[in-house]
């Protein structure tokens, strides 16, 4: 990597490669995507570079190479790890891909579309949409995300449970290897058994073993009959009986399953405009159930109101509101995307991110709550997201009147007490967010020797100079 500035005949050549339009210094202009997404971090860079196609990228790489300048790779600056945010010292070359978001191939018959990485991920979704496809990856900031930040996080969402996350929706992929060479992978193949699966190297990877510059995603057939209710569950454990009983009376077409606390309902009807309670009388904790067909007629509102009729029948449910038209089931999601906009109206809020095995949940819950709240009597716990595959974003607001900073300095502490219950119950740190420069250090505690030591045998292998964005994953 390069000292504290890169060198001035470095950056003139960078300039040249990608046009005038292909780069800036303005500080106007870099500050917003100088810092990540919660402010924990802010970096310097010498030169925002934004390449307009798959040639300049790899031009821009290879004179990093050569002049051992490392590069930041960046999609919508949407996450939430600290993974393409440059580091304080301004010594790296910010290269966002905002610039290549063309579709470039969209096949209805084979149920793919090739897209560049700055497609915007609700940009993806619509264009599967006008021939009748599905692009399934759904998540809070797919108005602003980027596919290529979505792969290199193998982003996950709300649907997983039924689709899967990156690592299941991407056939084949076009990367910039950090020499500057660039690697067409554009395959749109169900199966090639030719070997190692080079496309999953750069998946998950943020950006430090290359630069994904297009991918072939899979497509999936549309929902016409979608089915959405929220549900009052007697307990934590009853999730994992009505997960199972959703699979069966669906003809497993769940699609999510979303855990919701009380608490952070209450957040969200205190703080974000239009979220009211869809049952009448207060509950500790709810679902919100989806189920998914193909066809106008496809059965699902039998199969929901089968369901529940069940459920009520053995006491895993205490009350339910089925939405009975489009508009009643954007407020019902609209309760689960308020939830995350709300804490940050209770002050400060500690997050964990982390995955554990789906009939593991409750036990997480109950005794990360428990662990937490002796630590720090007064804390709130909001334990909500993706029950269905495991995974909870453990979120805790302050206790009421406790100092804001005072409380954010006890980040580490409530991570170590968390992460130590995840490892106990053989889950993941990290379940979606990825690890970037925020779990980096964290990691070490909670994966083997082994694991680490082959990890940074991968990084030098591919990345021998460390040029790409370093001090983020390994």
């Amino acid at each position: 990597m390069s000292g504290p500035s890169a060198s001035v005949e470095a950056l003139a050549r960078i300039r040249k490669a990608v046009g005038p339009k292909g780069w800036s210094d303005d500080p106007a202009v870099l500050a917003p995507l100088l810092r990540d997404q919660r402010g924990l971090f802010v970096g310097r860079t010498p030169l925002l570079v934004r390449p307009a196609n798959t040639a300049e990228v790899a031009a821009v790489v290879g004179i990093c190479a050569e002049y051992g300048i490392a590069v930041v790779p960046q999609g919508g600056n949407t996450g939430l790890c600290g993974g393409a945010t440059p580091h304080e010292h301004g010594g790296e070359i910010l290269l966002n891909m905002g610039r290549m978001n063309r579709i470039r191939a969209l096949d209805p018959a084979n149920y793919t579309i090739t897209v560049e990485a700055g497609c915007v991920l609700a940009d993806i979704q619509s264009a599967a949409e006008t021939v009748d496809r599905l692009f399934p990856l759904s998540l809070g900031a797919e108005g602003s995300c980027q596919i290529g930040g979505n792969i290199s996080t193998n982003a996950g969402g709300v649907a997983v449970l039924h689709y899967g996350n990156m690592r299941d929706l991407v056939l084949g992929m076009e990367a910039v290897l950090p020499d500057g060479q660039v690697w067409n992978g554009l395959r749109a193949l169900r199966k090639d058994n030719t070997g190692y699966d080079l496309k999953q190297v750069f998946i998950g990877a943020e950006g430090t073993l290359g630069i994904v510059t297009a991918a072939v995603l899979k497509l999936f057939p549309l929902p016409k009959d979608v089915q959405t209710a929220f549900v009052a569950i007697r307990d934590l454990d009853s999730a994992i009986d009505l997960l199972a009983a959703a699979r069966e009376a669906s003809g497993d077409a769940v699609t999510s399953i979303e855990l919701i606390p009380r608490l952070s309902l209450e957040f969200a009807i205190r703080h974000v405009a239009g979220v009211t309670d869809p049952l009448g009388q207060a509950h500790e904790n709810y679902l919100l159930v989806e189920f998914s067909g193909t066809r106008p007629d496809g059965g699902m509102q039998a199969n929901m109101a089968a369901f529940l009729e069940g459920a009520f029948a053995a006491g895993l449910i205490l009350d339910a509101a089925i939405a009975s038209s489009g508009t009643q089931r954007d407020a019902l999601w609209r309760i689960r995307e308020a939830i995350v906009e709300a804490q940050k109206f209770e002050g400060g809020s500690i997050k964990h991110d982390i995955a554990v095995p789906v009939n593991k949940s409750p036990e997480f819950i109950r005794r990360a709550v428990a662990a937490v709240t002796a630590a720090m009597p007064g804390i709130r716990p909001l334990p909500f997201g993706h029950v269905g595959d495991g995974n909870i974003h453990f979120n805790l607001s302050q206790p009421p009147g406790m100092d804001k900073d005072e409380f954010m300095a006890r980040w580490g502490e409530m991570n170590r007490i968390v992460h130590d219950i995840v490892a106990d119950l053989d889950g993941s740190i990290s379940a979606e967010h990825g690890l970037g420069r925020l779990k980096r250090e964290e990691i070490a505690h909670y994966k083997s020797a082994l694991e680490l030591a082959t990890m940074r045998k991968v990084k030098a292998a591919l990345d021998p100079r460390g040029i790409m964005n370093p001090g983020k994953v390994v």
